[in-house]
């Protein structure tokens, strides 16, 4: 039989989320007997049974739970797809970028004052993101190109624009604010903070010593980091140029001589050849001069 649509793809995922038909429909807006004949059709065309349907409540066999890994895959893709190809049909040269507050967006207002200073340049729509949000609005579509730290790679090509070193940062009162050089072994014990959505690489990259557990409290911005640093509840590595910006006296920032550098890169689709990015990367890369 011919292979699965989009909109099977579709109302399958619906009905793995909710495992429950009633609610699925009502989420896609259709009927029930149509959902539930088109989730059996899609059955038909793989040949396997998707949903366990013995007991009262639906639930996934090992071939539906695959198959939910594999149609948010196929999905995603398609999503981000439509995204750039409505924008690719947009009057003008525009160029959605993103970057989370602090050494990226401070890089950006350089970028946006050289774009409007050369009729040639495409117009940038900035949107300022979170923690960790960049790479994945490149990857599903949601902007172009962004700029950001410490990420996940894949499926985006980079260019290293900076980098800098890192700072512990430390309640004023700490006992480790009387040193005039730490290192990361110094930092063992001491609780860090908790960025929220963080990755396993995100960790250990922030934690900078793999010995030394996070403990510290949830954090999901700059200023929110800062407060739990000077409570005493913290102690973080952050980049030198944000504790320049952010002097404060309930607030100690010392070297620390082996944490590994921030670097800060420039992201986009890996393969794109649009000469809007090529313009941002290298008017970004001539700033960072």
């Amino acid at each position: 039989m011919p292979e699965p649509d989009i909109r099977e793809l579709r109302y399958f995922c619906a009905v793995a989320e909710e495992l429950n038909i009633t609610r699925a429909a009502e989420r896609l807006g259709i009927a029930q007997p149509p959902l539930s004949r088109a989730i059996r059709q899609l059955e038909r065309r793989l040949g396997v049974a998707l949903f366990d349907r013995a007991r009262h409540r639906l639930a996934l066999t090992q071939a539906g739970r695959t198959l939910v890994k594999e149609a948010a895959v196929v999905l995603e893709v398609l999503d981000s797809a439509v995204r750039r190809t409505r924008r690719a049909g947009l009057p003008g040269r525009s160029l959605l970028v993103t970057a989370k507050p602090g050494v990226a967006t401070e890089l950006l207002h350089w970028i946006c004052e050289r774009s409007c200073a050369e009729p040639d340049a495409p117009e940038l729509r900035v949107v300022v993101s979170g923690f960790g949000e960049q790479a994945d609005m490149v990857r599903d579509g949601r902007a172009d190109v962004a700029i950001a730290g410490c990420f996940n790679g894949h499926g985006l090509d980079t260019e290293l624009l900076r980098t800098e070193p890192r700072v512990a940062a430390l309640a004023s009162g700490h006992e480790l604010a009387g040193r005039e050089v730490l290192s990361t072994a110094d930092l063992v014990t001491e609780p860090a903070p908790q960025w929220s959505d963080s990755t396993v690489v995100d960790r250990d990259y922030w934690l900078g010593n793999p010995d030394r557990p996070a403990g510290g409290p949830a954090v999901r911005d700059t200023a929110q980091l800062l407060e739990v640093i000077a409570l005493g509840q913290a102690v973080a590595l952050v980049p030198a140029s944000l504790a320049a910006r952010n002097v404060r006296p309930d607030v100690t920032y010392r070297p620390v001589r082996d944490a590994a550098p921030y670097r800060t890169l420039a992201l986009w689709p890996v393969g794109s050849r649009s000469p809007s990015i090529t313009w941002f990367v290298k008017t970004a890369l001539e700033s960072t001069r």
